[in-house]
């Protein structure tokens, strides 16, 4: 098993009515994210890394130390979860990147994080 293959990563996204508007084209949505360390070694998050990409194939990159405020460290067997939120201007679009975290011996691992859709549930059909 490669070492990036021992973090899984799992994504739930989620349109947040209340906090959109979209006669302003605004439309905002939570994604919770659970990262599961499968491997035998503790790792750390040390930051991360997303495209967002709007209904109208608009990308916005957004990269930064940590999630949440964060850099957690993940033990074997365990898994980390937090909830965050993106706001775009269509009702569709999609996230996708990646963690670069570090592994007990110092070893970079970066994790990719597959493409989930942003969508009002209303469009879904």
């Amino acid at each position: 098993m490669s070492e990036s293959s021992r973090v899984c990563v799992q994504v739930q996204s989620y349109y947040v009515e209340s906090q959109s508007s979209p006669e302003e084209e605004r439309f905002v949505f939570a994604y919770t994210v659970t990262i599961r360390n499968l491997g035998r070694t503790p790792v750390q998050l040390l930051s991360r890394y997303w495209r967002i990409t709007n209904g109208n194939g608009r990308e916005t990159e957004v990269q930064g130390e940590g999630v949440v405020g964060v850099q957690p460290h993940i033990e074997p067997g365990n898994d980390y979860q937090y909830t965050s939120g993106a706001v775009i201007e269509t009702p569709m679009g999609t996230m996708e990147g990646h963690y670069e975290m570090i592994d007990a011996q110092g070893n970079a691992l970066r994790v990719e994080i597959p493409v989930f859709r942003l969508a009002v549930p209303t469009l879904i059909h």
